[in-house]
């Protein structure tokens, strides 16, 4: 693996190991390990966007763990992740909790949901609605943050499940879900065509941010919101226009590095 490498002077050979590491690793194969799989199990968009949503939400921790509980969840579900929300009334979850999320917090994200999907609304009018009046993913950030926190600003868990992104934090989670929702790939889904490829944002985590300092692609030393967009703009030099699918090649080098 190559160390410490400056992006300003190699550029061409870094851009080629990354491109490499993205045809390697942006196929189906990496569906069935990641977070992603839970919106390909659905062809409606409503169901699609709902899944990887509330997928992206518990993508923390340990992976095996995270989406074995996701798949405890979905069958509380029935697998009609649209119908549960749009007909959801508070019920409880069968003792169902992650972590820092205990029963009642996720009830009131859920309970949040319901109130968006029964007044008409969905995510993607959510997220369309802020990014056209924000004109750039932190400002839509900041306002899907606020949205969410007029119901859920009174539980630790569900605070944790959904971060502030008017804190300035990574938002990794929520930055993964648009590359989902965004990009279009063997992996990706494509769905929502009102935020352009060039503008969604790396999901940062320390895996991502110790791969990225070692190829000198990032030297901000906090993981922060400032980070992200350092790291997302480095990233634009070897595409501009879709700097994110290199998320695959930070994938790849973690991997061929152990």
């Amino acid at each position: 693996m190559t160390n410490s490498t400056d992006i300003l002077t190699d550029q061409t050979g870094l851009k080629q190991q990354l491109d490499n590491y993205v045809e390697q690793y942006e196929t189906k194969d990496f569906i069935k390990d990641d977070p992603v799989q839970f919106c390909h199990k659905f062809k409606n968009p409503k169901d699609i966007e709902l899944a990887g949503f509330i997928a992206s939400l518990f993508a923390f921790g340990n992976r095996k763990v995270f989406i074995n509980k996701l798949n405890k969840l979905f069958d509380l579900f029935q697998n009609e992740p649209c119908n549960f929300i749009e007909n959801y009334n508070g019920q409880t979850l069968d003792g169902f909790n992650y972590r820092f999320a205990k029963e009642n917090d996720v009830i009131i994200v859920l309970s949040a949901l319901n109130s968006l999907y029964k007044h008409g609304d969905t995510l993607m009018t959510l997220f369309q609605d802020y990014f056209e009046k924000e004109k750039d993913i932190f400002g839509m950030l900041c306002k899907i943050s606020e949205y969410f926190y007029k119901t859920i600003e009174t539980s630790c868990g569900a605070k944790y499940l959904i971060p502030d992104a008017r804190k300035r934090c990574a938002m990794k989670r929520m930055n993964m879900f648009l590359r989902w929702m965004v990009r279009c790939s063997e992996v990706d889904l494509g769905l929502w065509n009102f935020i352009p490829t060039s503008d969604i944002l790396i999901p940062l985590d320390t895996h991502v941010a110790r791969i990225s300092r070692n190829l000198g692609l990032l030297k901000r030393a906090s993981n922060d919101f400032k980070a992200v967009v350092e790291l997302t703009n480095n990233l634009k030099q070897f595409d501009k226009n879709d700097p994110v699918k290199y998320d695959f090649a930070l994938f790849g080098y973690g991997v061929n590095e152990k």
